[in-house]
């Protein structure tokens, strides 16, 4: 039986990113924590260090397309920020339009308050990204 790497999710926004992980059978998805976006260089290492905790090479980040599919401004940036991490791990981009609005339905579903802690919404949001992932390999 092969052995999955874990996949860790990234959802890169100016100020915070949202990190999930899934489990090891890849059947979901499940938001770990939230990292200020202060300094892009301590920010990546600390991905590094999350990649290395979950023994992973493979991270999966969430491309904020434009409605009509075109690459705005915060998509470049997303795209910008994970180049450094390209020749060390397995990158795979995931449209991730409107994840933060399903994070935000799903948090007020489970009763969470989340819109004081904007970090909550963020890691929910790379776990939807990567729920999506997922689902789409079943």
């Amino acid at each position: 039986m092969e052995i999955k790497k874990r996949i860790i999710a990234l959802d890169i926004g100016t100020k915070r990113i949202g990190v999930a992980v899934c489990d090891a059978l890849y059947i979901g998805a499940t938001p770990i924590k939230t990292i200020e976006r202060k300094d892009d260089t301590k920010a990546r290492k600390e991905i590094e260090n999350i990649c290395e905790e979950y023994l992973t090479d493979i991270i999966l980040i969430g491309v904020p397309y434009n409605m009509d599919g075109t690459l705005g401004f915060q998509a470049k940036n997303c795209l910008d920020f994970i180049k450094p991490l390209r020749n060390k791990y397995k990158i795979i981009e995931q449209d991730e339009r409107l994840s933060s609005n399903t994070a935000e339905e799903i948090l007020k579903q489970n009763g969470k308050k989340y819109t004081k802690n904007k970090g909550l919404v963020d890691s929910a949001a790379a776990a939807v990204i990567l729920q999506d992932y997922l689902d789409q390999l079943k």
